[in-house]
Parts: C-alpha cells; sequence; structure tokens
C-alpha cells in the first residue's frame, strides 16, 4: 500500500488554517470566544500555525455533557472540546487528510459522509429490495456494542500508519487520538471520520471475502441482505471474529429475518417491498413538534430547520397522510423557509461586519 507524505505542511498552511476557524466556527458565531477568533482571524490563524510548527499543541481537558438521544431514548456523553485552539486544529487536520480517509471508503459507507447521508442509503435499500427480491429475501441486522469506547487507540494509530508516512501529520493524529482515555470521544470533529475510517477493513472482509452482494452500513449500524438465511447467519459469526482484534463485539440484539414477514427498520425509515414509511418513533417525534411551535408567539430558527428537516423525512416516504392530517394544520412549510432565510441574511451581514 503506498503511503502519502508531506501533509504537515498543507497542515500547517495559514490558507487551510483560516478555513478551518471559519469550517469551526459554523453554527458557534455567537460564543465570546469565536466572536474574537473571527475578528482576529489573522492572528488566531499564526497563532495556531506556530503552536503546530513548534509542536506545542496540548489539548485541553473535555468539557463533558450527558444528552438523550431522540432515535433511542439512550442517554449519551458528550465531550466538547475547547474551539480555541482545539476545534480548529481538528479541522485543519482533517481539511487534508479527508481525502486520504475517502481513498478507500466503501460506496455504501454513508454515516457523517458528505453526499452520502440518510437519503443517499435509503435510495440503494429501496432500490435493492424492489428489484431483486431474490437476493434480498433475508436481511442480518446488526451493530457494534458500545462502538466509539471500544475502539483500541492503538490499532487505530497503526491503521493511519499504513496510510500516512509523514511523522509530524502521524504526531498529531496520535495527540488527538490520546486527548481521551477511552475508545473516541463523541463530540471530536475527528472522531466521526475516524470512526468510519476504523471499520474501512471490515466493509471490505464483508464484500470482498463474504461476498456479500447488497451492504450497507451508517457508522457501526449495518445490513447485510441476501438469499440464504444459513449464509447470513455464517457471516455474522465471521464478522464476529474479524472484528475481535480491533476490541469490537457485536450487540446482543442482531436479527436475522425475512424481508416479506416484517419491514426493515433502518435509518429512521421502515422499509417494505413497495413502500417506505416514517418510523413509529421519528413520526411521534414530528407530530410533537408541530404542535410545541403552533402554541409559541414566534418561530425560532432552530425549529424553522427542524421542522424543514423534518419535511425532507417525509418528502422521501410514503407520509404524505400523516403529513396532511398532522403537520398541515399547524405548520407552514414556506414561512419556515423564510424565517430560515432571514436567520442566514443576519448571519451574513455578521460574518461580513468580522471581514
Amino acid at each position: 500500500m503506498k503511503r502519502t507524505g508531506h501533509l504537515y505542511e498543507k497542515i500547517c498552511d495559514i490558507e487551510n488554517i483560516t478555513l478551518a476557524i471559519e469550517n469551526a466556527s459554523r453554527g458557534k458565531r455567537k460564543r465570546n470566544i469565536v466572536k474574537k477568533s473571527l475578528k482576529n482571524k489573522e492572528a488566531a490563524a499564526k497563532e495556531v500555525r506556530r503552536i503546530l510548527l513548534e509542536k506545542a499543541y496540548e489539548p485541553a481537558i473535555y468539557r463533558e455533557k450527558t444528552i438523550k438521544d431522540a432515535s433511542n431514548k439512550k442517554e449519551r456523553k458528550i465531550f466538547c472540546p475547547k474551539f480555541y485552539p482545539d476545534q480548529i486544529i481538528h479541522w485543519a487536520l482533517m481539511q487534508v487528510t479527508q481525502p486520504i480517509i475517502m481513498k478507500g471508503m466503501y460506496e455504501f459507507n454513508c454515516g457523517c459522509i458528505p453526499g452520502r447521508g440518510v437519503h443517499y442509503g435509503k435510495r440503494y435499500i429501496e432500490r435493492w429490495l424492489r428489484r431483486d427480491k431474490k437476493n434480498t429475501k433475508y436481511c442480518l441486522k446488526l451493530d457494534i456494542e458500545k462502538y466509539y469506547p471500544s475502539i483500541n487507540k492503538e490499532v487505530l494509530k497503526h491503521q493511519f500508519e499504513r496510510k500516512i508516512k509523514d511523522k509530524e501529520t502521524l504526531w498529531l493524529i496520535n495527540k488527538v487520538i490520546d486527548s481521551h482515555s477511552e475508545g473516541l470521544p463523541i463530540g471530536n470533529y475527528t472522531s466521526q471520520w475516524w470512526a468510519n475510517f476504523y471499520l474501512q477493513d471490515l466493509d471490505h472482509f464483508i464484500k470482498e471475502e463474504l461476498r456479500i452482494k447488497y451492504y450497507i452500513r451508517y457508522m457501526d449500524d449495518m445490513v447485510l441482505l441476501g438469499s440464504n438465511k444459513k449464509k447470513l447467519h455464517k457471516a455474522r459469526e465471521l464478522i464476529a471474529k474479524e472484528i475481535e482484534p480491533l476490541g469490537l463485539k457485536i450487540k446482543g440484539n442482531w436479527q436475522v429475518f425475512q424481508i416479506n414477514s416484517r419491514p426493515l427498520d433502518f435509518l429512521g425509515f421502515k422499509f417494505h417491498r413497495t413502500h417506505t414509511t416514517l418510523r413509529k418513533r421519528n413520526a411521534l417525534k414530528i407530530k410533537r413538534r408541530a404542535k410545541r411551535i403552533t402554541k409559541r408567539k414566534q418561530c425560532e430558527a432552530p425549529d424553522a430547520r427542524a421542522m424543514i428537516s423534518y419535511w425532507g423525512w417525509i418528502k422521501h416516504s410514503n407520509s404524505y397522510k400523516f403529513y396532511k392530517k398532522n403537520i398541515c394544520p399547524h405548520i407552514d412549510i414556506k414561512k419556515m423557509k423564510g424565517v430560515i432565510r432571514n436567520e442566514s441574511r443576519k448571519q451574513n451581514e455578521t460574518r461580513s461586519s468580522f471581514g
């Protein structure tokens, strides 16, 4: 495998760091430290460059917070890095190394990858189920237990060494990896990319060694489709062995079932042979959010963004009746778009004032 070098000079490039400040500040421009960095962007970029060139970077202690995951009601611990210089350095690193990670990326790995989101995955699952009934008769659905905390840091470092020969870049990657005591912290911009990268070899194993025709992964959630039930059970056993050296194990709630007997619940949708519906939990969440918005005197930008996002989910599923009954009486989508436009205008004015 050919390794890539001469990356650190690109990471330390002043234009790359300036772009990192812009990217890291998105959605956070009201914070004082972000305002300060944007107002003195040139000075901030030069200081971050100095820290990197002198290898003086020491990751700050993470701020911890616990949130309840809306999709499954589970509590998740989020680790928030400091904006300056940590988040800026994370972005500067990823802007240069992202193309290297993308090089060997499986085409149906669709979690947290630009242009390959939920609707990308949904489109292909629908296509497979409707065009090839024979080879999508059975489904194996599985995910990995406590994925982020279980990632073996030494294995991850070795994976990067196979791709990158630049010692300075590897030093910076290792600094970020070692900034957290256990696995990868949920909250780092780097973590979502590296968590995908960690299972890259597994994707190739499933496609090339196990020869699974239809396979899709969303972070650590996997769906394998096939014509033979025994083959899928065997695939699960072999996947469990394959991920063992990575410090990972399959969660006990894995399932093998016949597609015609019940829909495939994945990516927030329920996939039937002939149509796709919203997951009940998501439909209930959308319904409740719509009712809450109507009770408020004024619709704020976060509510408008949420409803436009939900509207996308509804549009991409067979949920027109649900929309007419639960959304139309409460929400005007055109009005929501207007709220977002006004907010974007305000942000652009703020951005231009910072130069």
